[in-house]
């Protein structure tokens, strides 16, 4: 169903994660298209798409996937659905999505300073690659582990993320689950009713035929 004639490229994989070939609108009216289309039941489907979204108000990058099969699997939700849904998290919304959250959660911790989608993205940044040259230390004489900037990376950014997400997180994806229910339920109705008018629309065409055989 996913699967594309030509594979792309890990660069064009890339590219398209920022700025899809088609645009973003014509993105999200696919996702919509495939979503609404998956073969299961619409609450299975609602589920899978909901948990795809409060994953993707978390700042766990890297394991949105993950988090999303994991969870849309513990509450028996559509899996693919789930991945769909991940990609309400994008280049667009994400720093949307990254100033609520970081600016809640610093309320609700109590935690000060100033911060922009600019610089929650450069401490995402400087941490990574802090973490990765942390755990090449133990085997480079030349590297020194440093976990300092990472425990106010932690407490300035991750945890107020963290926490902050969850709210928001929760309110979007019951809306979401809430709206999805009804619109794959008029998907499937419509589904059926075109089906039934092809089966009459042969029947009749079969009866014609035979009507003229005799």
């Amino acid at each position: 169903m996913f699967k594309r004639r030509k594979p792309l490229s890990y660069a064009q994989m890339w590219t398209e994660m920022f700025y899809p070939r088609s645009g973003w609108k014509r993105a999200s009216k696919y996702v919509l298209h495939r979503l609404r289309r998956l073969p299961d039941q619409p609450h299975r489907v609602a589920r899978g798409w909901a948990c795809g979204i409060f994953i993707s108000f978390t700042p766990f990058f890297g394991f949105h996937f993950m988090g999303a099969a994991a969870l849309a699997w513990l509450i028996r939700g559509n899996i693919l659905a789930a991945l769909l849904g991940t990609f309400v998290g994008n280049p667009l919304t994400t720093p949307f999505i990254a100033l609520t959250s970081v600016g809640l959660g610093r309320w609700m911790l109590g935690v000060e300073g100033r911060f922009t989608p600019h610089l929650i993205f450069d401490e995402f940044t400087r941490a990574g690659s802090e973490l990765w040259n942390n755990l090449l230390a133990p085997l480079s004489a030349e590297r020194t582990a440093h976990w300092d900037q990472l425990l106010q990376f932690n407490e300035q950014i991750f945890l107020p993320y963290a926490v902050g997400g969850v709210l928001p997180g929760i309110a979007v994806s019951v809306a979401a689950h809430y709206l999805t229910v009804p619109l794959i339920k008029a998907y499937h109705r419509h589904r059926e009713k075109q089906m039934a008018e092809r089966i009459a629309r042969a029947k009749a065409r079969r009866d014609r035929e035979l009507a003229e055989k005799r």
